[in-house]
């Protein structure tokens, strides 16, 4: 069985609210194993011998079900969430002020185009990830970027215990 990380969009940030044991339940009754969240902000670690693409689906709408629209699921595998740690683009940044932007699907060429970076945020895509640096913290950001608009995004101190916590699902 394959080891995912599922991150979810949009829950527990903006009044959509989701406990984390209710989380686990939805992922056991879609048949996901070894099911564990992480952290309050949507993130569930699971095994399941269903494509990644297959799990992000059932996912998305068995939340739809619960919150009347699809929340937007991005799934990661142990070995993707491995990479994504291992190639940092901007080494030197603290790693509360750098965000994974987690997309469904590989970004659209030209992604960083349209990017406002007021306060000299720093973009970098690769993948389905864009990767961006907040120098004076997320939360005060002005930056404006279209490519995020369907992402999830986590810092890269999440990123790595979710990956760290992935990894040692799969060694089990």
């Amino acid at each position: 069985m394959t080891v995912y990380v599922a991150l979810l969009r949009a829950v527990n940030v903006t009044g959509t609210t989701l406990q984390m044991t209710e989380l686990k339940v939805i992922c056991e009754g879609l048949g996901l194993a070894d099911v564990k969240t992480y952290i309050q902000s949507g993130n569930v670690l699971f095994r399941s011998d269903d494509g990644e693409e297959a799990v992000a689906a059932k996912l998305d709408e068995a939340l739809a079900r619960r919150f009347g629209k699809k929340p937007g699921v991005m799934v990661r595998t142990t070995d993707e969430l491995g990479a994504i740690v291992e190639n940092i683009p901007f080494p030197h940044a603290k790693p509360n002020f750098l965000l994974v932007h987690f997309l469904p699907e590989t970004a659209p060429v030209g992604a960083l185009e349209d990017l406002v970076a007021p306060d000299g945020e720093e973009a970098v895509v690769r993948g389905r990830e864009i990767w961006v640096h907040y120098p004076n913290g997320s939360g005060r950001s002005k930056l404006r970027l279209k490519a995020i608009k369907p992402a999830t995004s986590r810092n890269l101190n999440t990123v790595r215990k979710l990956a760290e916590l992935a990894r040692e699902m799969a060694e089990a």
